[in-house]
């Protein structure tokens, strides 16, 4: 049974995107006018396209950051604070993906510091999870996972909004996801954490799955019970890619 929120379709472009693909999100935005789907359609591009994205976006789509930094301000050369990501345009980040903590070794505290700035910021923060091949093939999925939402997810303040994807490292990329039942096992899973730690807070988040999601399989993951949208990697950064996906949402 598929839960009742409305789900939220999301797109990672990663270091993908200059100003020559910003008409992939004028086509998205057209389509999503067009068709009205009954999801909320989210794209979260490099911070260098954001204010482009958000003006080609027309309102029809919402635009989000992949990443910010855990303080405000301050000396931090290179870094893009979540006030600077809303200030360009954005309204949600991604935070704590898979690929920040392997290749920048963000641990679950970074991560929370860094929702929490997100949050701080008005902005929707979308808290990343998911077990290693190894993990997985030790059967510890279930307590990494639980690990990191203990140690990933800040307290929520007033009129915060915080979503977590659960993306096992071993799907991203390679075209194959876990089992129906596994990602309902997982998400069962992190749903009790979600509620035992923020109550009827908890039950209103929505969890997403991650990890090779396109347009052959995004309908069968969304009918799946817990699952409240989808973060979409390289499926997101062709229009007509997305367009599937989205033309799979329920009606």
């Amino acid at each position: 049974m598929r839960i009742t929120m409305r789900p939220l379709i999301a797109g990672n472009w990663k270091m993908h995107g200059v100003g020559s693909r910003l008409n992939q999100i004028e086509d998205i935005a057209a389509s999503v006018g067009a068709s009205r789907p009954e999801a909320d359609v989210l794209l979260c591009v490099p911070a260098t396209l954001i204010f482009r994205a958000a003006r080609a976006a027309a309102g029809q789509i919402a635009i989000g950051g992949e990443d910010c930094a855990m303080e405000a301000e301050g000396a931090f050369t290179g870094d893009v604070s979540a006030d600077m990501l809303k200030d360009a345009g954005a309204s949600a980040v991604i935070v704590g993906h898979s690929e920040r903590r392997e290749h920048h070794g963000e641990t679950d505290a970074v991560v929370a510091a860094k929702a929490r700035s997100a949050l701080r910021s008005g902005l929707l923060a979308i808290v990343c999870i998911g077990e290693s091949e190894a993990q997985r093939r030790d059967g510890k999925t279930m307590v990494v996972c639980g690990e990191q939402l203990a140690g990933s997810l800040p307290e929520i303040p007033d009129g915060g909004e915080l979503a977590v994807a659960y993306e096992p490292l071993w799907a991203i990329g390679s075209g194959h996801i876990p089992t129906a039942a596994d990602v309902i096992a997982v998400h069962a899973h992190a749903r009790s954490c979600l509620v035992l730690r923020f109550g009827d807070e908890g039950r209103a988040m929505r969890i997403l799955y991650g990890g090779s999601v396109k347009a052959e399989n995004a309908q069968s993951i969304l009918d799946l019970a817990d699952v409240g949208g989808v973060l979409i990697g390289g499926a997101s950064l062709s229009a007509a890619d997305f367009d599937a996906v989205l033309r799979a949402v329920p009606r």
